[in-house]
């Protein structure tokens, strides 16, 4: 049963779409308590720069109760190299999945196999309490909320345990885990009216479930995540998008490198707030209408059927606007000023899994394409950090479908001569003197 609150929200929502926008991303529900993903959203340390030398290759050392462990330097990373003179960006496409759990439908294993496939890595947002088993709900409370309170389900045994162990093997794929910490609060008492504290307080308590997963879950027969999460987590998306400044204040605290959680922005490349990159997901074209849409999955979804369970017979022409909304946000960029491309996504099944379907054609066909990148937030983060700050400013200053000529825009300008020395009178040579006169 829809709850009154979900009601005003579609209505509002509904409202929006009606102008031609629908623009904040809403996704408190990406789970019920059984994890049925048929369910839309409610809507859309240390200094980690400066690292100790990591343990010698194929030594495993573990952390605290065992949950994780050092295991080394990530495989598959991208490499990261300065931009030449005269040389075209890559174009990045940044695939990043909001909750991330492995129910029955079995989403998160097959895009792990999708991106292997697609020579691509991904961001992975996990909800700190799909970590945490529903019996042990009571080590969480979120900010100004009763213990054990949470606006997404928890898994049962069995989704923690797959979820766990697809999360090992994932970031061995070279994927990222960051955050989309944990109960899902969003509306008037959620994440838009918490205080710095308050991030601080949901981020170290999902930073915790994922370091005492073997504690809190009695498992014994599965490996050690194979990293330090206190090491690799280094940037999150709030739910609902809300909380953002708040979240930005916190952030040099919780030792982040970026935030994915802005509600909204153009394709343009990012620039740093309070020290960390800005990196929202962004308005893309949508086919069919002079609006654009945000670029994640429940945005395209509002602006088609407005429900989860739309009509079956505009499946097929639903999944096909998504499709091409997504290329279409891909080849502006693309063939532009190579923006970052950055694209949001739950694992889910609204509308017959007609968005996942979409996602999926994108990934393989984009990544494919010759100077395209698929990467994780944190390797983009890698190679902006990696750039001359004098190239990065002019990529920055480049507009929606600006198209540089990219084989001297880089280019630094050659030195101006020196000017020219005006030519010297020869002076005359005096005519030989005769003797005697």
């Amino acid at each position: 049963m829809r709850s009154a609150r979900g009601a005003a929200l579609l209505v509002v929502v509904a409202v929006l779409a009606a102008v031609g926008f629908v623009f904040l991303a809403k996704d408190s529900d990406d789970k019920s308590a059984k994890n049925d993903s048929s369910k839309a959203p409610a809507a859309g340390k240390d200094d980690k720069s400066v690292q100790a030398a990591p343990p010698p290759a194929g030594a495993v050392t573990l952390i605290g109760d065992g949950s994780t462990s050092s295991t080394g330097v990530q495989p598959n990373r991208m490499p990261i190299e300065k931009l030449k003179p005269g040389e075209t960006p890559p174009q990045f496409v940044v695939f990043s999945w909001d909750g991330v759990g492995e129910d029955n439908q079995k989403l998160f294993s097959h895009f792990r196999k999708v991106a292997q496939e697609s020579n691509a890595t991904m961001t992975l947002f996990l909800s700190g309490i799909y970590v945490l088993p529903a019996s042990q709900r009571a080590q969480y409370q979120g900010p100004n909320k009763a213990v054990g309170q949470s606006d997404i389900g928890f898994l049962d045994a069995n989704e923690v345990r797959d979820t766990i162990e697809q999360l090992g093997l994932a970031w061995k794929d070279g994927h990222e885990v960051g955050t989309h910490f944990n109960g899902h609060f969003c509306g008037p008492t959620g994440g838009g009216s918490w205080s710095a504290a308050d991030w601080v307080k949901e981020t170290e308590q999902a930073l915790k479930f994922v370091q005492t997963w073997r504690t809190t879950t009695g498992i014994t027969d599965l490996p050690a995540l194979p990293f330090d999460y206190k090491k690799e987590l280094v940037g999150g998306r709030a739910p609902c998008l809300e909380g953002q400044k708040a979240l930005l204040e916190a952030a040099p605290q919780l030792g982040f490198r970026y935030d994915s959680s802005g509600p909204g922005g153009r394709q343009i490349w990012p620039a740093k707030a309070n020290g960390i990159w800005d990196m929202p997901l962004q308005s893309i074209p949508f086919p069919g209408h002079k609006f654009e849409v945000l670029s994640m999955d429940y945005n395209v979804m509002m602006n088609q059927s407005r429900t989860v369970k739309g009509d079956p017979s505009n499946h097929a022409a639903w999944e096909k606007q998504a499709y091409e909304s997504f290329m279409s946000g891909f080849n502006r960029a693309y063939s532009s000023n190579r923006a970052p491309l950055i694209i949001g996504n739950h694992f889910e099944s609204w509308n017959g899994g007609i968005y996942m379907k979409a996602v999926e054609r994108t990934m393989r066909d984009a990544c494919a394409k010759e100077g395209v990148r698929c990467v994780s937030f944190k390797q983009l983060a890698d190679w902006l950090d990696a750039q001359d700050p004098a190239v990065l400013a002019k990529l920055q200053k480049l507009n929606v479908s600006e198209k540089p000529d990219w084989a001297t825009f880089l280019t630094p300008a050659a030195p101006a001569a020196p000017p020219a020395v005006p030519a010297q009178p020869v002076p005359a040579v005096p005519a030989a003197v005769k003797p005697g006169t």
